[in-house]
């Protein structure tokens, strides 16, 4: 009689050892990486008027020239979009900005319409089938993120600065901003086209607990070491490395 009451619930451990055993891994992996956080005190200053001006001055020349020198290219993949899947050519979609203000992104469509997620808390996989193959090739070599030059002209982004986030992103399976709890100071600047997480490859998937905190470090270390120089170089890095070699998500 013993024997018959228990064997159910030795089974029953035996079906959610597997569970705790992820469960616990999870909480290690979590302890590990944010024992390591480098910024849980730091008070971020934003830079001096005078060098936010310059800054701003970089992005509407940089903007401007941008988006004359490469209006055939431009032009060439909005058709190309519109040929190949049915839809708009542009993916617009809220993202955090300066301060904590949300703006409308713009993006060329990678996806297709009836599969994609407005709300952007579903992140991007390889071989995601709601990617269309025009798409896969975009994102491959960041040509979906061109039309961003149209926010940095506004004055919504810039060309260089942590990248705008959607609200409500998900960081290790929580909120990044219960994560990681220094998560806002990285809107002390507006957000941009690249970065310096971005460059030192911390992009794609935030599911790892160490990755999703190495790109919130890399752009305060960004926001407290900024320079105009390190701006030009961070854009040649992208362009070398993502734009001519292929090497984006």
């Amino acid at each position: 009689m013993g024997f018959s009451v228990s064997l159910p619930f030795k089974r029953a451990a035996t079906a959610a050892l597997p569970w705790r055993l992820a469960s616990q891994y999870r909480q290690r992996r979590t302890r590990r990486a944010t024992s390591s956080r480098r910024f849980d005190n730091a008070v971020l200053r934003e830079p001096s008027l005078s060098l936010r001006t310059a800054k701003r001055v970089m992005d509407v020349i940089g903007s401007g020239a941008g988006l004359l020198i490469l209006a055939p290219l431009l032009i060439g993949i909005a058709a190309a979009i519109k040929f190949t899947s049915p839809g708009p050519v542009f993916f617009r979609q809220k993202r955090y900005g300066y301060h904590n203000r949300r703006f409308w992104i713009l993006k060329f469509r990678t996806m297709h319409v009836d599969l994609s997620d407005q709300r952007g808390t579903r992140q991007a996989t390889a071989d995601d089938p709601r990617v269309t193959p025009l798409g896969r090739m975009l994102r491959k070599t960041s040509l979906d993120e061109l039309p961003q030059l149209i926010n940095v002209l506004k004055g919504d982004m810039s060309l260089v600065g942590p990248r705008p986030h959607v609200p409500g992103m998900l960081a290790n399976g929580m909120l990044y901003e219960e994560f990681i709890p220094y998560y806002f100071q990285r809107h002390s600047m507006r957000p941009g086209i690249t970065g310096l997480a971005q460059v030192r490859g911390f992009r794609g998937t935030t599911r790892r607990p160490e990755a999703a905190l190495a790109r919130v470090d890399c752009d305060l270390e960004y926001i407290q070491s900024w320079s105009l120089l390190q701006d030009f170089r961070i854009v040649c890095s992208t362009v070398a490395t993502e734009f001519l070699s292929g090497s984006g998500r």
